[in-house]
């Protein structure tokens, strides 16, 4: 287990609570858990100790809500917000009360028997103001010293009524530059790029802003439109306290307290907020056959390791994983969130995946004509078992016309095979017509290396109108991560 050991008191820090054990503190560093949102009350808890005065509060030029940094071990930063500013028993300086954003403190924001201010066990440490500086990953926003995001009022964040999304010049002009985005904050990047993805340039689905929700209140899905994506969509920013509002709220609907701590996958967060609380239909429609159908929001890729496919697409492994599990698709859906292939720390099935920018699933869909791979005719019947011949065809899926069915199984290699029927529209049958392509468009990734998530955003009609999004790049000294196991979500793609 990987451990700090912070000496009492270090000599570049004026003072921390001392333990009882001796003279090192142990700190873990592989538990780490996030901050909780605190009270507005938290200054009411001091009883005791005199506040400190404007003089020096104007010289450190920090206060209550400030970001700030203290250099504590060989010059590296612990990061962190103050939350009380005073004096304390037998210590001539002003003390800050500072919440860590790591567990990396001393405390919970008491000391000797009295509450200063709340925070969870091992965020809370007591320092000289002097002590603490500005936090510099903060610094290019204007606002100095940095405030929390609380800082603001809630008032000024919240924006009502139906705000459309971005496309083209506006979305540039809007989203793009430093502090925009969504503010990432507290282990909440799986969530900033899954709505920063799904609802800055779409209207895909909007419909779950709008939509009576499954609760009385309402209080999620207000929370969710006029608090994050109304804001994103007209002021282009959207503050980490109005995502951890959201946060808290999932919290208390899931009675799962680590919606406000710790790092989710996507799915778990949409399948939360889509089904339990708003009780929006099924993005997917599923079957296997000689089953009823299934649905879902999202789509795992499972398939089996193949050392042909050395750098597949999006189409090939969505193929391979339906053929795999013997589905097909119902209808056609309006947004298909497609996840790829999981993958540990050791082992990555694949080392790159392209993303197919258009998705033909035309061949999935379990009811609906299909041309013959061979002659492009009507097909009436469709062979699993050819699925790995790439003599016949580059594609997976195979569906033949009844002559070419019959054809292709004389082979002896295929003699053995059981071409199913496919069922074909009535009005196919009676005259013959061109039969149409489904094909759903990319509009947005979202990639994942080491639990931080990023996302790239389709915002225009051009080839090159995509965007890069990350909910920590104003941090300094960050770069964008390595893109790998993605969750690609698609839209239906209009005609011209």
């Amino acid at each position: 287990m990987n451990s700090l050991y912070l000496r009492l008191p270090p000599p570049h820090l004026a003072w921390q609570e001392e333990t009882t054990s001796g003279d090192l503190l142990k700190i873990p560093l592989d538990s780490i858990v996030k901050e909780e949102v605190t009270t507005s009350d938290d200054q009411s808890l001091v009883q005791d100790g005199k506040s400190a005065s404007n003089e020096e509060q104007r010289k450190a030029d920090l206060e209550v809500d400030s970001l700030v940094q203290i250099r504590y071990k060989e010059g590296e930063l612990a990061f962190g917000i103050i939350r009380w500013l005073g004096y304390m028993p037998q210590k001539e300086d002003v003390m800050a009360g500072v919440e860590l954003e790591e567990d990396k403190g001393c405390n919970d924001g008491s000391w000797c028997g009295q509450r200063y201010f709340f925070c969870p066990p091992r965020r809370g440490l007591f320092v000289k103001l002097k002590a603490c500086q500005p936090d510099t990953r903060f610094l290019s926003s204007g606002d100095f010293p940095p405030k929390s995001p609380k800082h603001s009022k809630d008032d000024d964040r919240r924006v009502p009524g139906k705000v459309p999304p971005l496309q083209g010049a506006a979305a540039v002009d809007i989203l793009e530059g430093d502090m925009k985005g969504i503010q990432g904050h507290c282990n909440s990047c799986y969530m900033d790029a899954a709505l920063f993805s799904l609802f800055s340039c779409s209207s895909v689905l909007d419909s779950l802003l709008f939509k009576p929700s499954t609760l009385p209140d309402g209080k999620i899905q207000e929370t969710l439109r006029e608090k994050i994506v109304n804001p994103l969509r007209k002021n282009g920013f959207v503050s980490a306290d109005s995502v951890m509002t959201l946060r808290c709220q999932l919290k208390e609907e899931s009675q799962c307290p680590s919606f406000t701590t710790s790092e989710k996958d996507p799915e778990e967060f949409l399948n939360l907020i889509m089904h339990r609380i708003l009780g929006a239909d099924p993005l997917l429609k599923l079957q296997c056959e000689g089953q009823r159908v299934q649905e879902c929001y999202c789509y795992q890729i499972f398939i089996e390791k193949q050392q042909e496919m050395t750098v597949p697409n999006v189409q090939q492994l969505l193929e391979q994983s339906f053929h795999h599990s013997g589905l097909k698709l119902a209808e056609v859906p309006s947004c298909f969130i497609i996840q790829m292939p999981r993958f540990g720390k050791e082992y990555k099935m694949f080392s790159k995946i392209v993303p197919s920018l258009e998705l033909d699933i035309t061949d999935l869909l379990s009811d609906g004509p299909r041309e013959c791979v061979v002659c492009g005719n009507l097909a009436t019947h469709e062979c699993a078992e050819c699925f790995k011949d790439v003599i016949l065809s580059d594609h997976g899926l195979k569906q033949y016309c009844l002559v070419c069915c019959k054809q292709v199984h004389s082979h002896r290699k295929r003699k053995g095979h059981r071409p199913v029927p496919l069922k074909i529209p009535e009005g196919f049958l009676k005259t013959p017509n061109k039969i149409p392509r489904e094909t759903l468009e990319l509009f947005a990734v979202l990639s994942i290396e080491t639990s931080h998530y990023v996302s790239f955003v389709k915002y225009g009609t051009e080839k090159g109108s995509w965007m890069f999004f990350d909910s920590m790049a104003d941090r300094f000294g960050e770069h964008p991560v390595d893109q790998t196991e993605p969750v690609l979500i698609y839209t239906e793609l209009l005609p011209d």
